[in-house]
């Protein structure tokens, strides 16, 4: 075998260190990290209160003209919402490029239910934000997903 074979990077303890902490110092990757971490705890979160109603009494957030489409009650519903969300968060942890869409496209879902229900318009704009971020992160994720520095 060549010496290039057995020897692929020439990084010595004290540059993967310091490569290390100039990433944490990049405010950009420090922002990804916070939305990640965010977006990966959040849905789980929530996804698990569908099955608890601890935080709110979920179903109320179904518009009737989607309780009507779906099958079953709009608690049956929310236990298939529930599930939707957690594997969300999942793929936010592990995929974060492809988690993150996932997100914005289910808060984009979520908005459109909500503006059909007088008097949920405040979560919608709420929801619109979360959106934002969800995209922001996904743009992040493009550039800072696989740059993580191993110990």
């Amino acid at each position: 075998m060549s010496s290039a074979t057995t020897n692929t990077t020439n990084t010595t303890p004290t540059t993967s260190a310091a490569s290390r902490r100039a990433m944490l110092s990049d405010p950009g990757y420090q922002a990804f990290v916070i939305l990640r971490t965010g977006f990966t705890v959040a849905p789980i979160l929530f996804g698990l209160d569908k099955f608890a109603n601890l935080f709110v009494d979920w179903p109320t957030y179904l518009a009737p003209w989607i309780n009507d489409v779906v099958p079953g009650s709009a608690q049956t519903a929310m236990y298939a919402v529930g599930v939707i969300e957690i594997v969300a968060g999942l793929a936010v942890a592990l995929a974060p490029r492809f988690g993150s869409w996932l997100v914005a496209g289910w808060l984009a879902g979520i908005i459109v239910n909500l503006l059909t229900i007088p008097g949920h318009y405040d979560i919608a704009l709420r929801d619109f934000g979360l959106l934002l971020g969800a995209v922001a992160l996904a743009r992040l994720a493009q550039r800072y997903h696989g740059k993580r520095q191993s110990h």
